[in-house]
């Protein structure tokens, strides 16, 4: 079966259930199927029976079909599916929606603070959510909640009355009735037995966790990009005998926390459907959403591979890079204002040199952490704490200490806002119109930070490199959209290929 390359409401019922008579995963996370004998709702690559067709009814979103009045699925559990990757792709009203709702915003500023955030009414998003998700944004923060309680019952062993707290619920008993809605259990009967669960989500155990993608992923590639630029303090790479851990440190809402996640062994790095491992150590279990998410941000884990190879692999020049590495990923970033700093660091010099340079950056200027944890020591510093900084550590030239101020004020003064629901056309013509940031600059943070699918950095040297490889010119890229920051990474790593 073929998959259409645009947005899944393009999907009709018999193509739908066409994916779940297959099992695809690669429809996980782009709608979820209620099965009306039963009660559940599951991801279409659910193992189960499949059910007739008469009994099934489709649904764009987990919070859809809990709305009405589905419970989960226990065995392919769809409420930890893989996220839609149209909020990827999408710059509209609810794909920055979406990715604010998954960063835990409404949680902590409620619907009201969501609208002030998107610059529009709340009975705008609310009819515009419902319109084409079945749900408002309530009903898609109590789906996350829902998912974050069950993970915090099975994998920790913090009472439940913190737990209800610390997954988002005003109340033990608004909680006691969303997972007994979503789960058909109540807290008690949905915890792991003892031998199952992992610590206390705030010791040394941490939060385990299985964090979904579907299809392939070059995980050796994403360790690598990330290894290269891993700043001291804040970052480190550990080796195993099996692979390897990529560690962390993250400013979270409520605290900090550290995000260790664990490249697959070289067998398992190209499974579909499949999951990264990762742990998180958080001062505050309130955070779990909010680390969650920006770790999948990091790792793009919510990306269609399937479709970036379709468009990209059509290239006759480029299907060779495709075909080497499936599954490349786009990573982004735990903290969009920490990734403009680093992009202004990296200005016209080396990826080693930037690293560098921004180590000095964090062992001036950051905040260090409670207690040292291997290799981990700061959080990256602030940009208020950066605006107002004499930088002369770094020795760099004047212009560009200058440029770095003045982009650490942009930030801390809200002139320019790297969040996840922000307008990315209109950041980066306020990054542009900074002092010092140029097309470069502004694209690379607009990639990265924002999450956008589809930059092209051309003036990139890397870039020229492979273009020239495959004798190609950056005009060629337009056939590229809207994935040309995946083609970007095919031609950071063609040099290998030459």
């Amino acid at each position: 079966m073929e998959r259409p390359t645009d947005h899944s409401t393009t999907l009709d019922d018999d193509t739908r259930y066409l994916a779940v008579t297959s099992r695809d995963a690669r429809f996980d996370g782009v709608f979820y199927l209620g099965v009306t004998t039963t009660g559940i709702y599951c991801r279409p690559s659910c193992p189960a029976v499949t059910p007739k067709r008469a009994n099934v009814g489709f649904y764009p979103s987990a919070a859809a079909a809990q709305r009405a009045g589905f419970r989960a699925c226990r065995r392919c559990r769809p409420d930890a599916a893989p996220g839609s990757p149209e909020w990827n792709v999408r710059a509209d009203l609810v794909g920055r929606a979406m990715r604010l709702i998954g960063d835990g915003v409404v949680d902590r500023e409620g619907v009201t603070g969501l609208a002030t955030r998107l610059g529009y009414s709340s009975r705008q998003v609310h009819r515009q959510l419902t319109e084409e998700l079945g749900a408002g944004p309530v009903a898609l923060a109590r789906a996350q909640r829902a998912h974050t309680a069950r993970v915090l019952l099975q994998t920790t062993d913090l009472p439940v009355t913190e737990i209800a707290f610390a997954a988002g619920f005003a109340s033990v008993r608004q909680f006691n009735d969303t997972v007994r809605a979503v789960y058909a259990r109540t807290p008690s009967e949905l915890r792991a037995r003892p031998a199952q669960r992992h610590g206390t989500g705030a010791g040394p155990a941490g939060v385990p966790l299985r964090l979904a993608h579907r299809g392939p992923y070059a995980a050796r590639e994403v360790f690598d990009f990330l290894q290269r630029r891993a700043i001291t303090g804040i970052e480190e790479v550990l080796a195993t005998p099996a692979s390897r851990i990529y560690r962390r440190t993250l400013r979270l809402p409520y605290g900090t926390g550290i995000a260790e996640i664990h490249e697959p062994a070289p067998a398992g790095a190209r499974r579909h459907g499949d999951w990264l491992d990762c742990r998180l150590h958080l001062t505050d279990p309130r955070d779990t959403a909010a680390a969650v998410h920006r770790v999948r941000r990091l790792f793009d884990l919510d990306a269609d591979p399937f479709a970036v190879a379709e468009r990209l692999g059509a290239d006759p020049r480029l299907r060779p890079l495709v075909e080497a590495r499936p599954g490349l990923r786009s990573p982004g970033t735990a903290d969009g204002d920490e990734l403009a700093v680093r992009a202004v660091l990296g200005q016209q010099i080396s990826v080693p040199a930037a690293a560098r340079l921004a180590g000095t950056l964090v062992a001036a200027y950051g905040k260090p952490l409670a207690a040292p944890d291997g290799g981990l020591t700061h959080l990256f510093p602030d940009a208020a704490t950066l605006a107002s900084a004499d930088l002369a550590e770094l020795g760099m030239p004047d212009t560009r200490r200058r440029t770095l101020r003045t982009l650490a004020t942009a930030l801390a003064d809200g002139t320019v806002r790297l969040d996840a629901g922000v307008d990315r056309d209109d950041t980066e013509r306020a990054l542009l119109g900074l002092p010092g940031i140029g097309p470069w600059t502004a694209g690379y943070i607009r990639m990265r930070a924002l999450g956008d699918p589809d930059v092209f950095l051309p003036g990139d040297a890397g870039v020229r490199h492979g273009l020239a490889a495959l004798d190609a010119t950056a005009g060629d890229a337009d056939a590229w959209r809207p994935w040309r920051s995946y083609a970007l990474h095919h031609l950071w790593n063609a040099p290998k290929d030459s």
